[in-house]
């Protein structure tokens, strides 16, 4: 539990000074990634997954191009890692967080 809450505020803290140069779009797409993806992936450039099995974000252009993510997002998808819930994003979603993954890179 003590674990959880220091990554937690490590994360912040983190996130806090990296949000500075982040542009309007890369700050909603981090946002996302927080609120729906950060329980499992790890979305910033140094923290391992919550989940092991879950690819850290900065770690997706290595096996994808971000660009390519774009049709998943929005058909939605349904795979990844077995416990990963299913989920579709619209257009503006998809906009903010590729964008927030190129960031990552």
């Amino acid at each position: 539990m003590l674990q959880s809450a220091v990554r937690q505020v490590f994360i912040a803290l983190m996130l806090t000074t990296s949000a500075v140069a982040l542009s309007p779009s890369e700050q909603r797409g981090q946002t996302f990634a927080l609120n729906n993806c950060a329980r499992c992936h790890s979305v910033d450039k140094v923290t391992e997954s919550p989940l092991k099995i879950a690819p850290p974000f900065r770690t997706l252009h290595k096996r994808y191009p971000i660009e390519s993510l774009a049709e998943a997002f929005a058909e939605g998808i349904q795979t990844g890692h077995p416990s990963m819930p299913a989920f579709q994003l619209d257009p503006d979603h998809i906009h903010d967080l590729l964008s927030y993954l190129k960031t990552l890179e």
